[in-house]
């Protein structure tokens, strides 16, 4: 048996998915690249592509179709969302982060809390 490159296999996974009109089950992404591997290897990457917010899935039936991530903003903010979560100290985090925030995003940022609470 042949490895891959580590990250290849998530690279044409994702890239299965994108150039799917439809959600795909782990087993249509399975055949999609080809059928070599192991239904829980496409499993096993979905979740982990999931859990960095690269793929969206959705219950159907009994199982779950999943999708591709097309906008580079929400997948960066999935990823800053599961960093964030993976800190002890929230507070610490966010706090270092607007440290290093230019004057132009920090007002921006504010702009957007002051809207976000708007809507609420």
């Amino acid at each position: 048996m042949v490895r891959r490159p580590r990250g290849t296999l998530e690279q044409e996974v994702v890239a299965a998915l994108a150039a799917s009109p439809a959600p795909m089950t782990p087993a249509q992404v399975r055949d999609q690249l080809g059928g070599d591997l192991a239904y829980t290897t496409v499993m096993t990457v979905l979740a982990r592509l999931s859990d960095k917010g690269l793929v969206t899935r959705e219950r159907v039936g009994r199982a779950y179709a999943y999708s591709a991530v097309r906008d580079e903003a929400e997948v960066t903010a999935r990823q800053m969302q599961r960093l964030l979560d993976a800190g002890d100290d929230r507070a610490a985090v966010l706090s270092r982060f607007v440290g290093v925030l230019s004057d132009d995003d920090e007002h921006l940022l504010i702009e957007l809390l002051r809207h976000a609470e708007e809507e609420r």
